[in-house]
């Protein structure tokens, strides 16, 4: 399984309008906030999730860095120094088929009350850009609901192409390679 260094600390990427850094103890109200939001969790398993279940997500974010050398950032907006989501690289070892497991998968996650702005193509292209200056193998992956209109609108603009249609954890996803 392909890795990079281990990091302790998480690279900082500026935008004009992000900051996408390594997540704080702080964020665990925002992010639990916006994981009770419907138009947030419909297409990401379709429930909220509890603040101890946020918690888990953001320590597995975080230990990504330190096992594997990339994972998550925390999505900062600059103009007002709010968390409003996730955008990075993980590796869960997924049960899929095709596998991807040692392919960078990368995720993006923001609140819907900044969907529409342009956030999550800026926050991709930034984790692209650093995904390109560090990956050995310049191929990653990402899964969507095929129903995520935006997502895949976002997926396709960055090259992302259709590889499988396959069942996850009981519910369709297309999985995508760049």
């Amino acid at each position: 399984m392909p890795f990079l260094p281990s990091l302790t600390q998480v690279p900082v990427l500026e935008t004009e309008r992000l900051l996408l850094r390594g997540c704080r103890i702080d964020d665990l109200p925002e992010f639990t906030a916006i994981w009770q939001e419907p138009n947030f969790y419909r297409f990401l398993g379709g429930k909220p999730q509890s603040e101890e279940e946020v918690w888990r997500r953001m320590l597995a974010q975080q230990g990504h860095w330190s096992l594997m050398g990339y994972g998550y950032w925390s999505v900062e907006e600059k103009s007002t120094g709010r968390f409003i989501g996730n955008v990075g690289f993980s590796d869960f070892n997924r049960d899929l088929t095709p596998s991807i497991k040692g392919i960078p998968e990368i995720g993006w996650v923001l609140a819907p009350r900044v969907h529409g702005l342009g956030y999550a193509t800026e926050a991709v292209q930034a984790a692209l850009a650093w995904g390109e200056q560090n990956f050995p193998n310049k191929q990653t992956v990402c899964i969507i609901d095929p129903e995520n209109v935006a997502s895949l609108r976002i997926a396709e603009k960055f090259g992302y192409k259709e590889l499988a249609r396959i069942p996850y954890k009981e519910q369709p996803i297309l999985l995508l390679s760049r």
